[in-house]
């Protein structure tokens, strides 16, 4: 999930200085050293890789990931012969933000491309550009494209409508396809009991913080003589955020300004609702309940219960303590131009903000961050009985496992052509593998963890992070994946349309030309007539079926 802050970031053409020569040399020449076939073969892999250009010798360049690229395709050549898709020309469309996505696809798929003879077009779209873009495809049924990375909550639109191509059996052995994290396995990536996901990602919305700022025994003094309740230190619910928002503003530490929570308020394309919804959700998602976004009988919307609106009211109380121009900020603003850079003290994002902390060539705060599940809240809305709930357990937790990930899909367009599909699902499944799924969350790539094989302490501690903050990140990401009180992503048709109008009226909530409430009922009023437009018995069946119910 990315805007273009990468576009500032300088390009080394080449592996520079002594440690790209060492890290060059300890790699050695992969297809006649590393026989992947055994199993301490793939461990010396995966521990080489994580080498290239190793954490702490700045942001990995094209030579670096068309290096990885090469090194992880020994599963690619023991399947596909030597030129074997020669005169094949593959369409891919996916995402450019700040210089990952499609364009770290071009380097990883460079000796793919090299080794088959295939050639691949690319079509770059920008994050706020992607939903209009596919939505236009499924809507006139002119996909142009074979391969697509897309996110699940898409796949009621495009699997629905027999879009894609079936996924073959030797792909899901390829990619060792068990290794998926539970929330991944089916019914996710499929539709009717067909597999059509190759993953890539794996989608949760974390909390980060400073832990400098909240470690400090100075801000610490402070809060206790303005009466702050408790103990001065990282907020475990939202109630503790915001007062730790409107504590912070005119506050100083190394004399630099501080700021509290993060909010972005301007739109992404229908992908800044999400970050409503982590606000929403320890409010929202009561645990005797499946369902949290919609009323799963009649679809009703939940976006203007009680709960929603209480997100809604917390962001408005808390925007006069962010910064001056907030309301220009979008999620890529707060990530990867505030909080890496500095400003600001507390953010919901997706896990790409934790593995930019140490790779990312723009981040100061290394040493500095730490992470943990989504906040809570001391009571919860039990949409039954419409009264707040306070838990016995304590506070109500319930991380947002926002988008489901990306994955790469192939188009049904390939399937006549059997040269073609078998190259197309290559491609999938070369970009999908267990290494490179490894190498792509250590390093910025606009991907998190996915597979559980990504939870091995010992490899990213080799690959040169501290051992404790990378237990707390992944922490922060399996622990949210693996919440008995999870928010799971609808995939229903048309669920970005909703996200969209539930966007363009936030901004104008924000920008305070509506209530918290009348907003809230004005998103409702579009989301009924959008699941009337749908149908609404098809939405219901299908948000069942994608809740488990």
């Amino acid at each position: 999930m990315k805007v273009d802050f990468y576009n500032q970031l300088s390009r080394r053409g080449l592996l520079k200085g002594a440690a790209g020569a060492a890290a060059m040399a300890a790699v050695g020449t992969p297809a006649l050293t590393l026989n992947s076939k055994t199993a301490s073969a793939a461990d010396d892999l995966r521990a080489a890789i994580l080498q290239i250009p190793g954490v702490g010798k700045g942001s990995p360049t094209d030579a670096d990931w068309q290096k990885v690229g090469e090194m992880c395709l020994g599963a690619t050549k023991a399947s596909v012969k030597e030129g074997e898709f020669k005169g094949v020309e593959l369409s891919f469309m996916g995402l450019n933000n700040q210089n990952v996505h499609n364009v770290l696809f071009r380097g990883l798929s460079k000796a793919w491309a090299d080794y088959t003879g295939a050639t691949i077009n690319w079509i770059d779209l920008a994050q706020a550009d992607y939903n209009a873009r596919l939505q236009q495809a499924i809507a006139t049924g002119t996909v142009d494209f074979d391969v697509i990375e897309m996110g699940a909550p898409f796949e009621g639109d495009v699997c629905g409508k027999g879009l894609a191509s079936v996924m073959p059996d030797w792909v899901k052995t390829q990619i060792d396809i068990d290794d998926y994290v539970n929330y991944l396995k089916p019914p996710v990536g499929t539709w009717d009991g067909k597999q059509y996901r190759v993953s890539i990602d794996g989608d949760c919305h974390n909390f980060n913080y400073r832990s400098d700022v909240f470690g400090d025994k100075g801000l610490a003094d402070e809060w206790s003589k303005a009466g702050g309740a408790g103990a001065w230190g990282e907020p475990k619910t939202w109630q503790q955020v915001n007062a730790a928002t409107k504590f912070l503003k005119g506050k100083k530490l190394d004399g630099q300004d501080l700021y509290g929570y993060l909010d972005p308020c301007k739109g992404w394309g229908g992908f800044g609702f999400y970050f409503l919804e982590s606000r929403a959700t320890a409010y929202a998602k009561h645990p005797d309940d499946k369902a949290w976004l919609f009323d799963p009988e009649t679809m009703k919307p939940r976006v203007n219960n009680p709960a929603f609106v209480r997100a809604i009211q917390d962001v408005l109380d808390c925007l006069p303590s962010e910064p001056a121009d907030q309301l220009n900020a979008d999620p890529g603003t707060t990530g990867f131009q505030q909080f890496l850079a500095g400003t600001g003290t507390m953010l919901s994002w997706w896990g790409d903000i934790g593995s930019n902390v140490n790779t990312n060539d723009s981040s100061v705060i290394q040493g500095k961050t730490a992470f943990d599940i989504l906040p809570g809240s001391d009571d919860v809305y039990n949409a039954k009985t419409g009264a707040w709930d306070k838990l016995p357990s304590g506070p109500n937790y319930s991380p947002n496992l926002a988008y489901l990930g990306w994955g790469i899909y192939v188009m049904a367009r390939v399937d006549a052509d059997a040269a073609k599909q078998k190259a197309a699902w290559s491609l999938a499944a070369h970009l999908g593998g267990k290494d490179i799924a490894l190498w792509m969350a250590a390093y910025p790539s606009g991907c998190q963890c996915y597979r559980n094989s990504q939870h091995n302490i010992d490899e990213w501690v080799g690959a040169g992070y501290d051992k404790a903050f990378i237990t707390n990140y992944l922490d922060s990401q399996f622990n949210s994946y693996n919440h008995p009180n999870a928010a799971i992503e609808p995939r229903i048709p048309g669920i970005f349309q909703y996200y969209s109008e539930a966007e363009d009226i936030l901004s104008n909530i924000y920008a305070g030309k509506m209530t918290a409430q009348a907003g809230a009922d004005a998103i409702a009023a579009a989301w009924e007539k959008r699941t009337d437009q749908l149908g609404r018995d098809t939405q219901i069946k299908l948000y069942k079926a994608s809740l488990g119910m």
